[in-house]
């Protein structure tokens, strides 16, 4: 494997197919003491590109421990309002958003829950005001993986660190399509069949879905007016766009008061530096009225506790279980990766673009049409080999959508 060049054509990938990179567009990257060598290679292609500014929001392991280990409980309360400020200012300049995720997906395992639980609530509330950008499309925005060497022995515990961290890489990059000889063009050949699926969905305006699968009987109806959404974006200006690197998913808005049954997660979650595993949930008019993990529960349960929205559900994605990622046989423990391998929904806010004018709604309109609103977005894998989905119209009429885990349309 040659490295270096993989990383190159890595970072083109990102920047000509996440970003869409533009002259003049400015790049805000989310970057770590990990990512640091990749994130140069961004910054010196993107100014190839034309980029008018690349600026930098670095986080480092060691440092955010100190901090929880350190740290007076009162400053967990607050968020610096000048740090959302200038967050705002930034895409209201054309800054586009790059989040390079290089986690250690137990890197708070140890720390005080109290704690960790105060911050992630303070960060979202206080970060309501900007989330709107992202959530929206008000601005492109990418999250791409880069692996560590914590991550690596998490997914590759038999192997020695280093070699577990080759495998990883290995394994990012065929997920990613890097590993193909010009993966921009294999990226728009794939987008152009995620589209054919997103296609189809919105012409079958289907009013509600019914899954089954071991520990899962769920019926979840849809938004009037909902769109299905695959592979690209746009964002409100119209550039296109990818979210995510990868992607294998076509996803719609689930009606936030119209969701009853029992849901059980497939893979485990790795979410504000903890592992939740083995965990269900029951849902009755939309909202989470059970649930339970073996490993996890008291993070799963901050999450849902961040306000009312977060117990509903605003993402339903169809993910096949031959993809790519899922066909790697790896589970990830990094959501970015898994809930690509596996259909997923998530708990929290709903995106704008899955309903015709939705960046234009207010929080009164949401309400009105089962929009969730909410201060967290958070994904969960449900999918596998033994998952049924069935779309079901406003006629009765049932269309089979997937057969054992993969497509049947």
């Amino acid at each position: 494997m040659d490295f270096k060049r993989n990383i190159e054509k890595y970072v083109e990938l990102i920047l000509k197919v996440g970003l869409n990179i533009q002259k003049g567009d400015g790049i805000f990257v989310l970057v770590n003491e990990h990512s640091i060598g990749m994130v140069r290679e961004v910054t010196r292609q993107a100014y190839k590109m034309g980029a008018k500014d690349v600026i930098y929001d670095f986080s480092d392991d060691e440092m955010t421990l100190a901090r929880y280990a350190y740290g007076d409980e009162g400053i967990f309360k607050e968020m610096p309002k000048f740090k959302i400020d200038y967050m705002e200012a930034a895409y209201k300049n054309n800054y586009h958003r790059l989040a390079i995720v290089a986690d250690n997906p137990e890197l708070l395992k140890n720390a005080d829950a109290k704690k960790v639980s105060e911050w992630n609530k303070t960060r979202a509330i206080a970060s309501k005001p900007i989330m709107k950008y992202t959530m929206e499309n008000h601005v492109k925005w990418c999250v791409a993986a880069h692996p560590t060497p914590a991550w690596a022995k998490s997914v590759f515990p038999e192997l020695p660190e280093d070699q577990a961290l080759v495998k990883l890489w290995e394994k990012v990059f065929d997920a990613t399509r890097v590993s193909m000889d010009d993966p921009v063009a294999a990226w728009k050949e794939h987008d152009a069949a995620l589209k054919k699926h997103q296609n189809f969905l919105n012409e079958m305006t289907f009013e509600k879905l019914l899954y089954k699968g071991p520990g899962t009987d769920l019926e979840v109806y849809l938004t009037e007016g909902h769109l299905w959404v695959g592979g690209s974006g746009k964002s409100t200006r119209g550039d296109v766009f990818m979210a995510n690197i990868p992607t294998e998913e076509v996803f719609s808005m689930p009606h936030a008061f119209k969701v009853n049954g029992t849901l059980k997660a497939t893979k485990p979650l790795a979410a504000r530096g903890r592992i939740i595993d083995d965990f269900h949930f029951t849902f009755k008019d939309g909202k989470v009225v059970d649930f339970d993990a073996k490993e996890g529960k008291d993070v799963l349960q901050s999450l849902l506790d961040s306000d009312e929205g977060a117990s509903r559900l605003g993402e339903v994605a169809l993910v096949a279980d031959d993809s790519p990622i899922s066909n790697t046989g790896v589970l990830f423990k990094n959501t970015l990766f898994d809930e690509n391998a596996s259909c997923h929904f998530a708990i929290g806010n709903a995106y704008s673009e899955n309903i015709k004018g939705g960046a234009d709604f207010s929080d009164e309109d949401k309400k009105k049409i089962g929009m969730n609103n909410s201060i967290i977005h958070v994904d969960f894998m449900v999918g596998g080999p033994e998952l049924s989905v069935i779309g079901v119209k406003k006629d009765g009429t049932q269309v089979q959508i997937l057969k054992n885990g993969n497509w049947a349309i």
